[in-house]
């Protein structure tokens, strides 16, 4: 097809113009992505930064609450520690060392519900077949802390969430579900991170979710609709003929 305007004719040819069309199509579409995600991110970070300066909440078994809406949310809970049902998350990087993080169930007080506590984390023994002794002193206790999700990996490989066999307990991946059928009493569906002041706790560096800022999805977004403009401006250019006087 011939457009003539003026001095000159555009000819879209075929083939240019059908990979030109492919090409804008799916630059736009990484822009508008990029778009999407940066909002996302505004979204997520103010529901961090409101769970964080919200007032503490207090857990209760008759009260059905949703993981995501109370993220990084204060919590006080009090309650009796489960000491000889304990968990240890394997495969934990501090410092560039291997450990552990110790999860501890808490059962409410007056109640036949527990949430677990992470009570931080603690390093291998040299002799992996010795698990550390994760002792508590006083049973009966006040929990303060943040809740969050479980620790996440990367890559899940089969049976990780199934915990062995011993007390306390090896898992790679916490499903809740799993361990409250372990236990024999249902579990809250997050875990408590343990303050820093609070006792019966190892090393606690507690750390939000890193992600990419809202700004660098939208700069990539930016790239994407400039080389999408880029792309449109060499397309015309190529097609862009000067007519015969």
């Amino acid at each position: 097809m011939i457009i003539k305007t003026g001095h000159y004719s555009i000819k879209f040819e075929k083939g240019t113009t059908l990979a030109y069309l492919c090409l804008l199509g799916l630059l736009l579409a990484l822009g508008t992505w990029q778009l999407g995600r940066a909002q996302e991110k505004r979204a997520f970070l103010e529901q961090q930064e409101q769970g964080s300066a919200s007032g503490s909440i207090e857990l209760s078994a008759a009260i059905e609450i949703d993981a995501n809406a109370v993220r990084y949310k204060k919590v006080k809970v009090t309650g009796h520690y489960d000491q000889m049902h304990q968990f240890l998350i394997d495969n934990q990087i501090s410092d560039g060392k291997a450990g552990y993080f110790v999860l501890t169930p808490l059962v409410l007080q007056g109640q036949a519900k527990a949430v677990l506590v992470n009570r931080g984390w603690m390093p291998l023994n040299k002799d992996r077949e010795i698990l550390p002794d994760v002792h508590i002193k006083e049973q009966q206790t006040v929990v303060t802390g943040h809740i969050n999700r479980f620790p996440a990996v990367g890559i899940k490989l089969a049976g990780a969430e199934t915990p062995t066999n011993t007390w306390p307990s090896v898992v790679q991946v916490v499903d809740s579900q799993v361990l409250a059928k372990k236990l024999a009493y249902p579990l809250f569906p997050f875990q408590i991170e343990l303050d820093k002041s609070s006792p019966e706790g190892y090393k606690r560096e507690w750390q939000k979710t890193a992600i990419m800022l809202p700004e660098q999805h939208t700069a990539y977004a930016i790239q994407w609709f400039a080389l999408a403009l880029t792309l449109t401006i060499l397309f015309f250019g190529y097609s862009c003929k000067k007519n015969d006087d």
